[in-house]
C-alpha cells in the first residue's frame, strides 16, 4: 500500500515511545506501578504477578482487560493507580528535530493512545505539543458495546474512521507496535512503524533482527517524524 500523505490524511500517534523515549525512564515507573498493582489487589507474589501480567498482555493485547475479565477489576482504578507516575514531567523527552517535524505533516494529526486520559495529557505538556494536535483519543474513548476495547482491536479501529468522518483509508497509524499496525492494515489504514525510541520497549522479541524486519502490514518503517516528510523513508 503507498500512503497518500496530503492535507486529508489523518495521523493517528501512538504516544509513548513513538513520540517520546518513554523506554529510557517512564516504562519502568509503569512496569513497577503496575506490578505492585495485581500483587496487591489480587494478593500475589510478585513472581506470580509479573507471570499474570505477561500472560494477559499477551492473550488480550492489554494486562487491564484480562484483569477486568477474570478478577473484576475496575479500569478507572487501575488507570489512575498505576499511571501516577511521579516526577514524571522530569522523565519525558523526545526528540527536538521530530517535534518539529509534526508541525510541518500536512493533514488533521490526533494522538491515539492506550494510556489514561490524564497521563497523555502530562505527557503532551511536558513535550511542548499538546497544541499540534487536532484531539487525544485515549483508552477511555475506546469503549464499544460497554466494554473497553483498545488498541490493537480492529473494530475500535474501524469504528474510529467513522466517528473522524473519513474513510480508513485515509488514515495513518504511527506506531512502535507492530501488533497494532496489523490490525489497522486489517480496516485499511496505512501504516508507519516508528523505531527511534522502541528498541528499549517492552514488546516481546526486540533484537537487533526484529528491528531489520519489514512486514507486509508495514507501510513505511522510519526512525524519525522528519522522514515522514519525505517521499519514502
Amino acid at each position: 500500500m503507498t500512503l497518500r500523505i496530503d492535507r486529508r490524511t489523518v495521523w493517528l500517534f501512538d504516544l509513548d515511545n513513538t513520540l517520546h523515549d518513554a523506554g529510557a525512564h517512564v516504562f519502568s515507573e509503569l512496569n513497577r506501578a503496575m506490578g505492585a498493582y495485581v500483587e496487591r489487589e489480587l494478593g500475589l507474589p510478585a513472581e506470580e504477578a509479573n507471570r499474570l501480567r505477561r500472560q494477559y498482555w499477551l492473550r488480550y493485547g492489554a494486562t487491564l482487560l484480562g484483569l477486568m475479565r477474570h478478577h473484576g477489576v475496575k479500569a478507572a482504578h487501575f488507570l489512575h493507580d498505576t499511571h501516577r507516575v511521579p516526577g514524571l514531567e522530569r522523565l519525558v523527552s523526545g526528540h527536538a528535530h521530530d517535534l518539529a517535524a509534526l508541525q510541518r505533516l500536512p493533514g488533521r494529526k490526533f494522538i491515539l493512545t492506550n494510556a489514561p486520559r490524564a497521563y497523555a495529557l502530562r505527557v503532551l505538556g511536558a513535550l511542548g505539543i499538546g497544541t499540534l494536535f487536532d484531539g487525544v483519543i485515549t483508552i477511555e474513548d475506546m469503549a464499544m458495546f460497554g466494554q473497553l476495547r483498545p488498541k490493537p482491536d480492529a473494530r475500535m479501529l474501524r469504528a474510529l474512521a467513522v466517528r473522524l468522518g473519513v474513510p480508513a483509508s485515509r488514515c495513518v497509524l504511527v506506531e512502535d507496535t507492530l501488533v497494532h499496525q496489523k490490525s489497522a492494515r486489517k480496516v485499511g489504514m496505512g501504516t508507519v512503524w516508528m523505531q527511534r525510541f522502541a528498541r528499549r520497549g517492552p514488546e516481546l522479541g526486540t533484537t537487533p533482527a526484529r528491528w531489520a524486519m519489514w512486514p507486509r502490514y508495514v507501510d513505511r518503517r522510519v526512525r524519525s517524524m522528519r522522514a515522514l516528510l519525505r517521499p519514502r523513508g
